[in-house]
């Protein structure tokens, strides 16, 4: 299998992926993301994705809920849409079991999974949904950490460890991306993205980003950019492995400057989203 891969990814290739606003745009032109994100069981992920994702930049976030999980929403970010219509990019999984009869909340949450089928637009599936790979028609993402990913290749009888993957990430985002025909964003440590014969490796990151949430806010921000970058994206499929990349980019630069050197909380990486888009744009 070859592999071609590109130098580790920096600031300036992030900045080709972030959007600017120009005089003639309005909500709708600058992306609108549909979000189906969080359950009973993790309420916290509905907000954390929705406000990462408004932190990144987007004409709208538009949060599907049936799981009374948009009042959270609102309370933290009153500037979401709770009402279903049209998107630029869907992000979904995030938060929801893979099970989607562990109760009755993540079936429903499931059910909002056929808007994806109906929407051909690009799509990011996490966590709940990565069982969608490789079923939808559209240009997708998953974004998997070692764990999820091995459970994903098992539904498709190929048997790996996930300390097998986090010691080959490479290899192994590769190989998922060309099984499923998807984009990969392998989470971990030394995150990587794999689009066909393609791969970029991201800097390491603050080990501080292991703790709970970090991978909702990941997601809410490459939703955002994937959202925004839409157009490009259907004219380049290609695109959307340098959109992932940039999403990981932020996501680490705002971790070490919410941390600097001590330990955070999901939430706080969020606070510093602005700052790292501002120092990149510069």
């Amino acid at each position: 299998m070859a592999k071609k891969s590109s130098s580790t990814f920096t600031a300036r290739d992030a900045a080709r992926c972030i959007i600017t606003p120009s005089d003639i745009d309005h909500k709708y032109s600058r992306g609108v993301l549909g979000l189906i994100t969080g359950s009973a069981q993790y309420p916290g992920a509905a907000v954390l994705t929705t406000s990462a994702s408004l932190a990144t930049g987007l004409g709208m976030a538009r949060f599907h809920s049936s799981s009374g999980l948009a009042h959270l929403v609102l309370h933290d970010a009153p500037e979401t849409v709770v009402q279903p219509g049209p998107v630029t990019a869907w992000l979904a999984g995030s938060g929801i079991h893979h099970k989607k009869y562990s109760d009755f909340t993540t079936y429903l949450r499931h059910r909002w999974f056929l808007l994806l089928k109906r929407q051909t637009v690009p799509t990011i599936l996490d966590a709940g949904a990565l069982y969608l790979a490789g079923k939808l028609q559209q240009p997708t993402l998953i974004t998997p950490h070692a764990g999820e990913l091995a459970r994903l290749l098992a539904s498709h009888s190929i048997t790996v460890s996930a300390e097998s993957i986090e010691a080959d990430p490479t290899t192994w985002a590769q190989k998922t991306a060309e099984l499923l025909n998807v984009t990969v964003l392998l989470k971990g440590s030394r995150t990587v993205v794999a689009q066909a014969d393609r791969v970029i490796p991201l800097p390491q990151a603050t080990p501080w980003l292991a703790t709970a949430g970090t991978g909702d806010v990941l997601a809410g921000i490459i939703g955002a950019l994937v959202a925004t970058n839409y157009i490009e994206i259907l004219n380049s499929p290609q695109r959307l492995a340098d959109v992932a990349a940039t999403g990981a980019y932020i996501h680490n630069q705002a971790a070490l400057l919410a941390s600097a050197g001590a330990p955070i909380s999901a939430s706080q990486i969020i606070d510093q989203i602005p700052d790292v888009l501002r120092k990149i744009l510069k």
